[in-house]
């Protein structure tokens, strides 16, 4: 059964620093393009940053948290992770964690999201 589960979720302040991880299982890891999206509440599902399953690791940034983001994996771990700086309050919203593929067939699963309130 493919799963795809965040952690490191929480509660940090304007300025703080906070990283998201989320374990894969049940596929190839290494085939998959991982990306991190959020909702906040009332607002557009919207990707925030992807990393592509090609050698590289090619990545893109939403403009809203280019310069203080990064997404990397670890296809060992079958791990793709969110380090995020400098957060601002409209950095809260629930974040989720997404796999693409088209090896064989075409592929798209979702995490259930955790949880991130950047707030004074």
């Amino acid at each position: 059964q493919v799963q795809l589960v965040e952690s490191g979720g929480g509660f940090v302040q304007p300025g703080g620093s906070l990283r998201l991880s989320c374990a894969a299982s049940g596929f190839t890891f290494s085939v998959a393009g991982m990306s991190w999206y959020r909702q906040a509440p009332g607002k557009e599902r919207e990707l925030v940053a992807a990393i592509t399953s090609g050698g590289g690791g090619t990545t893109n940034y939403a403009d809203s948290v280019k310069g203080r983001f990064t997404i990397s994996r670890d296809n060992a771990k079958n791990t793709v992770y969110l380090q995020m700086n400098s957060m601002k309050p409209e950095d809260t919203a629930v974040y989720y964690c997404n796999a693409r593929w088209i090896f064989r067939g075409a592929y798209d699963y979702w995490g259930q999201g955790t949880q991130v309130t950047v707030s004074s």
